[in-house]
Protein backbone atom coordinates (compact mmCIF):
# COMPACT_ATOMS: atom_id res chain seq x y z
CA UNK A 1 0.00 0.00 0.00
CA UNK A 2 2.87 2.32 0.87
CA UNK A 3 4.54 1.69 -2.51
CA UNK A 4 1.28 2.63 -4.26
CA UNK A 5 1.21 6.09 -2.63
CA UNK A 6 4.97 6.46 -3.20
CA UNK A 7 4.50 5.87 -6.95
CA UNK A 8 1.70 8.45 -7.04
CA UNK A 9 3.92 11.00 -5.23
CA UNK A 10 6.90 10.35 -7.55
CA UNK A 11 4.61 10.59 -10.61
CA UNK A 12 3.09 13.85 -9.36
CA UNK A 13 6.57 15.27 -8.66
CA UNK A 14 7.79 14.35 -12.19
CA UNK A 15 4.63 15.97 -13.63
CA UNK A 16 5.37 19.17 -11.70
CA UNK A 17 9.02 19.13 -12.86
CA UNK A 18 7.93 18.72 -16.48
CA UNK A 19 5.30 21.45 -16.18
CA UNK A 20 7.91 23.77 -14.61
CA UNK A 21 10.11 23.39 -17.70
CA UNK A 22 7.09 24.00 -19.96
CA UNK A 23 5.97 27.09 -18.03
CA UNK A 24 9.53 28.49 -17.99
CA UNK A 25 9.79 28.23 -21.82
CA UNK A 26 6.20 29.49 -22.16
CA UNK A 27 7.16 32.92 -20.78
CA UNK A 28 10.57 33.16 -22.56
CA UNK A 29 10.83 35.11 -25.86
CA UNK A 30 10.23 33.10 -29.03
CA UNK A 31 13.37 31.95 -30.82
CA UNK A 32 11.66 30.10 -33.66
CA UNK A 33 12.00 31.80 -37.04
CA UNK A 34 8.85 31.68 -39.15
CA UNK A 35 10.62 30.52 -42.30
CA UNK A 36 10.26 31.54 -45.17
CA UNK A 37 8.42 34.73 -44.10
CA UNK A 38 11.32 35.60 -41.80
CA UNK A 39 14.99 35.23 -42.66
CA UNK A 40 17.76 34.15 -40.34
CA UNK A 41 20.46 36.75 -39.63
CA UNK A 42 23.69 34.84 -40.19
CA UNK A 43 26.74 35.40 -38.01
CA UNK A 44 29.56 37.50 -39.53
CA UNK A 45 31.85 34.44 -39.64
CA UNK A 46 29.35 32.33 -41.62
CA UNK A 47 30.90 30.71 -44.69
CA UNK A 48 28.61 30.64 -47.69
CA UNK A 49 29.93 30.26 -51.22
CA UNK A 50 32.78 32.61 -52.20
CA UNK A 51 31.75 35.73 -54.13
CA UNK A 52 33.37 38.86 -55.55
CA UNK A 53 33.82 41.90 -53.36
CA UNK A 54 32.46 44.97 -55.16
CA UNK A 55 35.22 47.59 -55.17
CA UNK A 56 33.78 50.91 -53.92
CA UNK A 57 36.07 52.95 -56.22
CA UNK A 58 35.47 51.14 -59.50
CA UNK A 59 32.06 49.61 -58.74
CA UNK A 60 33.17 46.24 -60.10
CA UNK A 61 35.33 43.30 -59.04
CA UNK A 62 39.10 43.34 -58.41
CA UNK A 63 39.89 39.94 -59.97
CA UNK A 64 43.03 39.96 -62.12
CA UNK A 65 42.64 36.31 -63.22
CA UNK A 66 45.89 35.24 -61.57
CA UNK A 67 44.34 31.78 -61.03
CA UNK A 68 45.77 31.46 -57.52
CA UNK A 69 42.34 30.42 -56.21
CA UNK A 70 41.90 27.69 -58.83
CA UNK A 71 45.42 26.36 -58.20
CA UNK A 72 45.11 26.18 -54.41
CA UNK A 73 41.58 24.70 -54.39
CA UNK A 74 41.85 21.11 -53.06
CA UNK A 75 38.75 20.05 -55.03
CA UNK A 76 39.84 21.79 -58.26
CA UNK A 77 36.37 23.24 -58.79
CA UNK A 78 37.15 26.86 -59.72
CA UNK A 79 37.55 27.89 -63.36
CA UNK A 80 39.07 31.33 -64.00
CA UNK A 81 39.82 32.93 -67.34
CA UNK A 82 41.13 36.42 -67.95
CA UNK A 83 42.48 38.59 -70.71
CA UNK A 84 44.58 41.74 -70.84
CA UNK A 85 42.52 44.45 -72.51
CA UNK A 86 44.26 47.07 -74.68
CA UNK A 87 45.51 49.90 -72.50
CA UNK A 88 45.07 47.97 -69.25
CA UNK A 89 47.97 47.29 -66.89
CA UNK A 90 46.71 43.92 -65.67
CA UNK A 91 44.51 41.10 -66.80
CA UNK A 92 40.78 41.31 -66.21
CA UNK A 93 38.77 38.24 -65.24
CA UNK A 94 35.91 37.65 -67.68
CA UNK A 95 34.93 34.07 -66.73
CA UNK A 96 34.75 32.84 -63.12
CA UNK A 97 32.78 29.66 -62.40
CA UNK A 98 32.56 27.87 -59.06
CA UNK A 99 31.08 24.36 -58.76
CA UNK A 100 29.65 24.66 -55.28
CA UNK A 101 28.36 21.08 -55.00
CA UNK A 102 31.97 19.89 -54.51
CA UNK A 103 33.10 22.78 -52.29
CA UNK A 104 34.38 21.89 -48.80
CA UNK A 105 34.26 25.58 -47.72
CA UNK A 106 37.90 25.44 -46.65
CA UNK A 107 38.37 29.15 -47.40
CA UNK A 108 41.74 28.79 -49.15
CA UNK A 109 40.50 30.63 -52.25
CA UNK A 110 39.53 33.65 -50.14
CA UNK A 111 42.78 33.65 -48.15
CA UNK A 112 45.16 33.26 -51.10
CA UNK A 113 43.67 35.99 -53.31
CA UNK A 114 46.39 38.68 -53.76
CA UNK A 115 43.89 41.45 -54.56
CA UNK A 116 41.36 40.47 -51.86
CA UNK A 117 38.73 40.08 -54.57
CA UNK A 118 36.81 37.29 -52.80
CA UNK A 119 34.72 37.02 -49.65
CA UNK A 120 32.25 34.52 -48.21
CA UNK A 121 28.63 35.23 -48.99
CA UNK A 122 25.90 35.30 -46.35
CA UNK A 123 23.55 33.25 -48.55
CA UNK A 124 22.35 30.02 -46.95
CA UNK A 125 19.36 29.21 -49.15
CA UNK A 126 20.97 27.03 -51.80
CA UNK A 127 18.65 24.47 -53.29
CA UNK A 128 18.40 22.77 -56.64
CA UNK A 129 17.13 19.66 -58.33
CA UNK A 130 20.19 19.17 -60.55
CA UNK A 131 23.95 19.46 -60.12
CA UNK A 132 23.97 22.27 -62.65
CA UNK A 133 21.93 24.37 -60.21
CA UNK A 134 24.98 24.48 -57.90
CA UNK A 135 27.34 25.77 -60.61
CA UNK A 136 27.74 29.45 -59.77
CA UNK A 137 28.74 31.93 -62.50
CA UNK A 138 30.24 34.77 -60.48
CA UNK A 139 30.06 37.31 -63.29
CA UNK A 140 26.28 36.89 -63.55
CA UNK A 141 25.98 36.94 -59.76
CA UNK A 142 28.08 40.13 -59.66
CA UNK A 143 25.76 41.81 -62.19
CA UNK A 144 22.71 40.92 -60.07
CA UNK A 145 24.32 42.37 -56.93
CA UNK A 146 25.32 45.54 -58.82
CA UNK A 147 21.72 46.03 -60.00
CA UNK A 148 20.49 45.71 -56.40
CA UNK A 149 23.05 48.33 -55.26
CA UNK A 150 22.20 50.66 -58.16
CA UNK A 151 25.65 50.35 -59.79
CA UNK A 152 26.23 49.98 -63.53
CA UNK A 153 26.63 46.26 -64.29
CA UNK A 154 30.03 44.91 -65.28
CA UNK A 155 30.00 43.98 -68.95
CA UNK A 156 30.67 40.33 -69.67
CA UNK A 157 32.99 40.05 -72.65
CA UNK A 158 31.75 38.21 -75.72
CA UNK A 159 33.84 35.55 -77.44
CA UNK A 160 34.75 37.96 -80.25
CA UNK A 161 35.96 40.60 -77.77
CA UNK A 162 37.99 37.99 -75.90
CA UNK A 163 39.59 36.74 -79.13
CA UNK A 164 40.40 40.30 -80.22
CA UNK A 165 41.95 41.09 -76.83
CA UNK A 166 43.99 37.86 -76.91
CA UNK A 167 45.22 38.67 -80.43
CA UNK A 168 46.22 42.19 -79.33
CA UNK A 169 47.97 40.76 -76.26
CA UNK A 170 49.87 38.23 -78.41
CA UNK A 171 50.88 40.97 -80.88
CA UNK A 172 52.12 43.21 -78.05
CA UNK A 173 54.10 40.30 -76.57
CA UNK A 174 55.64 39.51 -79.94
CA UNK A 175 56.61 43.16 -80.44
CA UNK A 176 58.29 43.21 -77.01
CA UNK A 177 60.24 40.03 -77.85
CA UNK A 178 61.42 41.51 -81.16
CA UNK A 179 62.47 44.71 -79.38
CA UNK A 180 64.38 42.72 -76.75
CA UNK A 181 66.13 40.67 -79.46
CA UNK A 182 67.08 43.89 -81.33
CA UNK A 183 68.52 45.40 -78.14
CA UNK A 184 70.49 42.21 -77.44
CA UNK A 185 71.87 42.17 -81.01
CA UNK A 186 73.14 45.80 -80.93
CA UNK A 187 75.78 45.31 -78.18
CA UNK A 188 76.93 42.12 -79.90
CA UNK A 189 77.57 44.07 -83.15
CA UNK A 190 79.44 46.88 -81.37
CA UNK A 191 81.79 44.56 -79.46
CA UNK A 192 83.76 43.23 -82.52
CA UNK A 193 84.13 46.78 -83.87
CA UNK A 194 85.93 47.86 -80.66
CA UNK A 195 88.31 44.88 -80.90
CA UNK A 196 89.32 45.85 -84.46
CA UNK A 197 90.17 49.45 -83.42
CA UNK A 198 92.57 48.20 -80.75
Amino acid sequence: MMSYFKEIAVGFWSLLAGMAVTIRYFVKPIVTVQYPRQKIQMSPRYRGYPQFIIDPESGTHRCIACEMCSRICPSQLITVEGVKLPGAKQKVGYHYVHEHQYCSLCGLCVEVCPTTALEFSQSYRLVGYHREDCVIDHMTLLQERQKILGLPPTLILTEAEVEAAKAAEAAAKEAKEKEAKAKAAKPAEKAPAKEVKE
